[in-house]
């Protein structure tokens, strides 16, 4: 789709019932031609900058998200619960009601000129992509990269849209007086696959286009590669393409780990599974021993085939996308041995799998 030329029309009145929505500065519910099947409930709001709990382990304090909601509708998306928060399901409501804070560029700059303000680094993308289609209509983006450039605050942007590109010189520009990490989302290159699991989402070719522009650009570009879904995308051959292609593109680091299934989450994807895959739902099932996070046992052995082909494609170990500015290849070796082994299969008689790996023990999953 060409996202980059889509430009704000008229809107369209919206007909039938509505879901009552508690949104603090409801200004109008709209629906427009190009985003059929898409209702955009805007805001303005009073605050774009929310603190990160002190506990939550990720490497920032602060995060910015301009939308909620996202039109990826990846089937494991783990912000999917979110939305109950607003009345909606945290299935089709999460991929197609959005909400869109219309005034976040200016409210950001009101908040970063505050004597308060320390300049802590922002982090975007933590929750719902900030480059998804509705960017295109609102563009909100550029304002935010620029209001956070002019203050002196560093920043990072974690994506699967490649509608960032349009940014790429004002990303540059901002990189040149604060530090800017860039951070591409992609966890398997199987075209018919990523259709399936995030339908809304540029293709994995295109997204790989984009860390090389980003490269190109002189911009650092990590890559998350999260999730890898068990039986799914974590053979030695899915892993080995994925790295290869990585590597060949430019990236700069990876992270990557195993599929959580969060509340909200885990319903809307195991609904999925049993549509589509149905012979691994069972496994699943045990896997995941009804909770959030994949056995350790499992996990360990991920761990270790992602180790080995890290090295094996000389990308070092983390995404990156939260250092500053970098002209580095990211070809450097990441000195991390390998580690080979037969994926843990669940045990049988309806046991439950070994100890869940908590939060604190993964890579952090920030979209």
């Amino acid at each position: 789709m060409r996202w980059d030329a889509q430009k704000t029309d008229p809107a369209l009145p919206v007909t039938g019932a509505e879901p009552l929505l508690p949104l603090a500065g409801l200004v109008r519910t709209v629906r427009t031609p190009e985003f059929a099947g898409i209702t955009f409930h805007e805001v303005v709001a009073k605050s774009v900058l929310n603190r990160v709990h002190a506990g939550s382990g990720m490497p920032f304090s602060w995060t910015i998200n301009p939308y909620r909601g996202c039109s990826h509708a990846c089937v494991y998306c783990f912000a999917r619960k979110t939305h109950s928060y607003l009345n909606l399901d945290s299935g089709l409501d999460f991929d197609s009601q959005l909400v869109v804070k219309t005034n976040a560029p200016e409210v950001l700059r009101r908040e970063l000129a505050r004597p308060s303000w320390k300049h802590e680094h922002v982090a975007m993308g933590t929750n719902t992509d900030p480059y998804q289609r509705a960017e295109g209509r609102y563009r909100l983006m550029p304002g935010i990269i620029t209001a956070l450039a002019d203050s002196g605050t560093p920043f990072s942007i974690l994506t699967k849209g490649t509608l960032l590109a349009r940014d790429i010189p004002l990303l540059t520009a901002a990189a040149g007086s604060v530090p800017v990490g860039m951070g591409i989302s992609l966890a398997l290159t199987d075209a018919a696959l990523a259709e399936a699991v995030e339908p809304g989402t540029p293709a994995p070719k295109a997204r790989l286009g984009l860390i090389r522009r980003l490269r190109d650009a002189g911009l650092p570009c990590g890559v998350m590669a999260m999730p890898i879904l068990p039986w799914l995308t974590d053979t030695d051959e899915a892993l080995d393409g994925l790295f290869a292609a990585l590597a060949a593109a430019g990236a700069t680091g990876v992270t990557a780990g195993p599929l959580h299934l969060r509340p909200g989450a885990r319903e809307w994807f195991l609904n999925w599974l049993s549509r589509t895959h149905r012979h691994l739902l069972p496994r699943y099932r045990e896997l995941y021993g009804g909770g959030s996070y994949a056995s350790k046992e499992y996990t360990q052995w991920l761990t270790g085939r992602v180790r080995y082909f890290r090295k094996r494609h000389g990308l070092p170990a983390g995404a990156g996308f939260m250092r500053s500015t970098s002209t580095g290849t990211g070809r450097e070796k990441s000195g991390e041995g390998p580690s080979g082994g037969t994926r843990p299969q669940p045990p049988g008689g309806g046991n439950r799998p070994g100890a869940r790996t908590s939060p604190a023990q993964t890579e952090p999953t920030l979209f």
